[in-house]
């Protein structure tokens, strides 16, 4: 077994996954769970190691996700990213967000009119949630919809979630009406 951390009064001997597409708010959840005194380690950095070239037409980074999953070492706490539901996480969650009020969001960063739309259709279509499936246990994922929630609000969830006191929950969550909208 592995070492114990005391979280808030919990002992945490996981590792749980925060992912969701781009503008679903992990970035903002992550660092208010690390300000509950949670381990956050955020991916996108360490994935960058694994960039095997560039996209300029998308504005990313090309990653051998297959061989960054491999080689990931195990950690305890929460770990941040759009392609951490590849890992071997005990737990996941997955942020969703209305394609329409991503679109703004991810306007507002100044993202690409391709990269907007690519993220926006992945959002419809539960791509996320559907790779997500592919590789764990269905009691190990749970789907939060962030498009109106404040983030405090999402952390007490995720919280709970980690301490065994929220169920697992997915499917409910259906932006469908968006495909061909967006």
């Amino acid at each position: 077994m592995g070492v114990r951390t005391v979280y808030n009064g919990y002992k945490q001997h996981m590792m749980c996954g925060i992912t969701g597409t781009p503008g679903t708010g992990k970035s903002a959840l992550a660092d208010e769970l690390e300000k509950r005194g949670y381990r956050v380690v955020h991916a996108n950095e360490a994935a960058k190691a694994y960039a095997l070239e560039r996209d300029d037409e998308r504005d990313s980074l090309v990653i051998d996700d297959e061989q960054w999953a491999a080689e990931f070492e195990p950690v305890e706490g929460i770990v941040e990213g759009h392609i951490v539901h590849l890992l071997p996480c005990d737990r996941i969650v997955i942020l969703r967000c209305r394609p329409d009020v991503l679109l703004s969001r991810l306007k507002e960063r100044g993202y690409s009119n391709d990269k907007i739309m690519e993220n926006a259709e992945a959002e419809a279509i539960d791509l996320i949630l559907i790779e997500t499936l592919d590789l764990h246990d269905e009691d190990k994922i749970l789907e939060i919809d962030t498009t109106s929630s404040e983030i405090s609000e999402c952390a007490d969830l995720i919280e709970g979630f980690i301490k065994g006191k929220i169920p697992s929950s997915y499917g409910s969550i259906d932006w469908s009406d968006f495909i061909g909208e967006i």
